[in-house]
């Protein structure tokens, strides 16, 4: 039980997201979470009002249930196969974290200064909220999302998920050295 409680080696882990990506690639099939809040806007109707959201999504229900099953998925490992081990942070990163006003750096997946609904107060509102835009704007743009474009583009060789992956790198870089310290 304890294997199962710790993340996994990427020796394991790995080789089974290569063997999903290979069995996707032999069916045709593309992987990437955003796809599906396409497939759900046309199911809710959105192509009335926009030749977007016209396409056959029961062509799309297998995608679906990915998003299902990781949902299904992460409520099962959150609640029952998790140790509660805290994140091993660098000792650096969790001064710095400190300095901004984050108390228990990596003792948490999530910073509770800002997902706590004990801590929501209208600054934490509008990062949420503009971060969301953000993220949905650039996984419009970007034509796919982190995990599409990282896991099925560069696994089938798409010279603009390249691209896309060290968009998403540089960004994450910004943030995190140069735009995180003037927000906190």
């Amino acid at each position: 039980m304890e294997y199962i409680l710790n993340p996994w080696p990427w020796y394991v882990s790995g080789p089974l997201i290569a063997m999903v990506m290979a069995l996707l690639l032999y069916f045709g099939k593309t992987f990437g979470m955003s796809s599906n809040l396409k497939t759900l806007c046309t199911i809710g109707g959105a192509g009335k009002f926009s030749d977007f959201f016209r396409f056959n999504w029961k062509d799309q229900i297998w995608n679906l249930v990915v998003v299902l099953g990781a949902i299904i998925g992460g409520f099962i490992a959150t609640h029952y196969l998790s140790n509660d081990a805290v994140t091993n942070l660098n000792p650096q990163t969790i001064s710095e974290l400190q300095s901004m006003g984050f108390q228990n750096a990596g003792a948490t997946l999530v910073p509770n200064e800002v997902f706590s609904l004990d801590t929501l107060n209208t600054k934490s509102l509008l990062l949420l909220i503009g971060g969301g835009l953000l993220v949905g704007f650039g996984t419009r743009y970007a034509g796919g999302c982190t995990s599409g474009h990282a896991i099925t583009g560069l696994s089938s060789l798409q010279k603009p998920s390249l691209i896309a992956v060290i968009g998403f790198f540089i960004g994450g870089l910004i943030m995190a050295n140069l735009l995180l310290p003037l927000i906190f």
